[in-house]
């Protein structure tokens, strides 16, 4: 932004630019294309964001976003019950159902462990993960290969164990379509300790 640009403009700009994944360059192009639309538009686009905030739940069950008491996906009876895959944020649902490989059920925990940031088990939906296990055979550890991510995993994998349920964690590995030159060491050597028998 330079010295010469409106302060409604700047304004705007300001606040795109507080989205996740928007940089000063994209935040500028929205602001300008709100800016130009008419005062109806506007209000419309407002209006769908303020109602969507409105109407969102917590699924009672499985934590995630939901326009009910209980979403979709926990009161479809087709799904397996028995298997919980353990997600950090509603988003990993979506990909999830959107690859349409898994037939089970989710937890959100709405985070992962991150002391660093203040982040501890009592900040997470932990708790509300126990209270589902009574009739579970599988929970699936689906956080991200971050340190928080492994050490969220650990840290369950360590509560529920002991409960006799299965604990399994994703592989991680190449992705399909890569070449092996540009893969970094970890992914490599993640690859080569999930392989699978041919």
């Amino acid at each position: 932004m330079n010295e010469y640009d409106s302060h409604p403009l700047i304004l705007a700009t300001e606040q795109f630019a507080k989205l996740p994944g928007i940089g000063l360059k994209t935040a500028q192009r929205l602001a300008y294309f709100i800016l130009n639309s008419t005062n109806e538009e506007v209000e419309e686009f407002t209006e769908g964001i303020l109602q969507a905030r409105r109407s969102v739940k917590i699924c009672k069950c499985c934590q995630n976003f939901s326009s009910g008491d209980i979403c979709a996906i926990c009161s479809d009876e087709r799904r397996d019950s028995r298997v919980i895959c353990v997600v950090e944020a509603p988003k990993d649902v979506t990909a999830f159902e959107r690859s349409g490989g898994f037939n089970g059920v989710y937890h959100v925990l709405h985070g992962l462990l991150s002391p660093m940031d203040g982040i501890g088990p009592q900040q997470l939906k932990i708790k509300e993960l126990m209270s589902r296990l009574t009739d579970c055979e599988e929970v699936i550890m689906a956080t991200n290969p971050t340190v928080e991510g492994e050490a969220t995993a650990v840290y369950l994998s360590r509560m529920i164990k002991p409960m006799g349920i299965k604990v399994t964690r994703l592989a991680y590995g190449l992705p399909a379509g890569s070449t092996l030159e540009y893969a970094d060491d970890v992914t490599l050597q993640r690859a080569l300790e999930n392989r699978n028998e041919l």
